[in-house]
């Protein structure tokens, strides 16, 4: 199965960065990188951008706050990779997803979501959306 709509992605996926966002650990090194970054998702057609230095995460591009990195994905690749499921370097290599901007910092913020992954799956269980568990 597969989130229904847009307004499931962002439930979700941009649930975790508000999570993240108030972790103690985590959010202020979210924070201190004042990146921006964009989801461009397919199937359902989902825009997200996360703004790290404003701590917020808005459905859609925000004006005046251009992207330091896009990434573009399918839902379930979103979906899988907060599961833990997806090595995101090996996922560029294969073009399944697909950045564009600073990379590196991206790469670099990748470990911080580990301890995320539980929150994560945590959220779809609690909400009764085992279906959407890989």
């Amino acid at each position: 199965m597969t989130f229904q709509d847009a307004a499931e992605v962002t439930k979700y996926i941009g649930g975790i960065f508000e999570s993240a966002f108030a972790d103690p650990e985590i959010g202020p090194k979210l924070e201190a990188t004042g990146l921006v970054l964009q989801f461009s998702f397919r199937e359902p057609d989902c825009i997200l951008t996360i703004d790290m230095g404003g701590k917020a995460v808005s459905a859609g591009a925000v004006d005046g706050l251009p992207p330091s990195a896009t990434m573009a994905m399918t839902a379930d690749i979103g979906n899988a990779y907060w599961q833990g499921k997806v090595n995101l370097p090996l996922a560029m290599a294969k073009s399944k997803i697909k950045v564009e901007g600073n990379v590196a910092s991206l790469l670099k913020l990748a470990p911080m979501g580990k301890k995320l992954y539980p929150v994560y799956i945590g959220n779809l269980e609690s909400d009764g959306r085992q279906d959407l568990l890989v």
